[in-house]
């Protein structure tokens, strides 16, 4: 046999384990299925959603106890926490102001537990190599758990509103809303805006999403990945609370986070939710990028 035969019956033996291994959408549907539910069945997600579900209880609870005595809870001014005031009034305001009470540290403290242990935790259970055997590759891969990490996102949000929602509807009246700019909305106008308010909190968890993904590529620790993303997330808002960065302050993905609270206005006042949305999708496009390179190039070794 001639060496040009060798050489072509070698070339048509790759493109048939190529033609084998290229997953099909239907695998890749599979595979993306196959990440939720091992995400979602660990009790540490469980624990993180119990805590999330929670933290509207209790500033239910809390308010009910202050105003039992015919009070106003909290103070004015209408925007994030500030919503507190309205919550006696009408108990759909509760969901605006649990929004805004978890998204400064708890929704992100969750998401950056799951984002930062999606590659590293893989690693550290010596799994990653094994997935990748699988007809995955890399980047199929690094994206089903971006897609799995956005997926607990959208689902981590909607727990804390559909939460606050039904202790609000027990605790406290509900009815028309008075917005912001003053001008009244019926209920159902109200329920909406909470459901785009909810959605607009999920797209704001983007950037924090790929920051965590980048780290995870990182390291072989779960542990480490968690940790070095929640800890570069505080350092971040730390940062934001500081009058001398305020030339930068609008550059860190947590500055507009509270954007939200302009859906609650007569008209919406868009401007500030734009900026939002347009810097989460730098970062996650900025990180995510950085965490493909990183982990195409990456030495498996677990």
């Amino acid at each position: 046999m001639s060496r040009a035969e060798v050489e072509a019956g070698a070339e048509a033996v790759r493109v048939e384990d190529t033609a084998v291994r290229k997953p099909s959408p239907l695998w890749t549907f599979g595979l993306f299925r196959s990440e939720l539910l091992t995400t979602f069945r660990r009790w540490r997600t469980i624990a993180l959603l119990a805590v999330l579900a929670a933290v509207p209880i209790l500033i239910g609870i809390a308010i009910k106890m202050e105003t039992r005595d015919g009070s106003t809870a909290g103070g004015g001014g209408g925007e994030g926490p500030a919503f507190i005031s309205q919550i006696t009034n009408n108990g759909l305001f509760l969901v605006f102001t649990a929004l805004a009470a978890t998204l400064p540290f708890f929704l992100p403290m969750a998401i950056g537990v799951i984002a930062g242990d999606a590659i590293a935790g893989e690693a550290n259970a010596g799994t990653l190599r094994y997935l990748l055997v699988a007809p995955a590759g890399r980047t199929r891969l690094l994206l089903t758990k971006y897609a799995t990490t956005m997926t607990f996102c959208l689902v981590a949000t909607l727990v804390v509103a559909l939460s606050a929602l039904t202790v609000g509807a027990l605790l406290f009246p509900l009815g028309e809303l008075t917005t912001i700019s003053g001008t009244r909305i019926s209920f159902t106008e109200g329920l909406g805006r909470a459901l785009l308010i909810a959605l607009v909190v999920a797209a704001s968890l983007i950037g924090v999403a790929a920051l965590g993904l980048f780290v995870s590529t990182l390291t072989n620790s779960g542990i480490a990945a968690m940790a070095t993303t929640v800890g570069l997330l505080v350092t971040i808002q730390i940062l934001d609370q500081i009058p001398q960065l305020h030339a930068l302050q609008p550059y860190f993905f947590s500055h507009y986070w509270l954007s939200f609270a302009d859906l609650m206005r007569d008209p919406v006042y868009w401007d500030d939710m734009v900026r939002n949305l347009g810097l989460q999708g730098l970062y996650a496009a900025v990180f995510g990028s950085a965490a493909w390179a990183r982990f195409a190039a990456k030495d498996i070794t677990a």
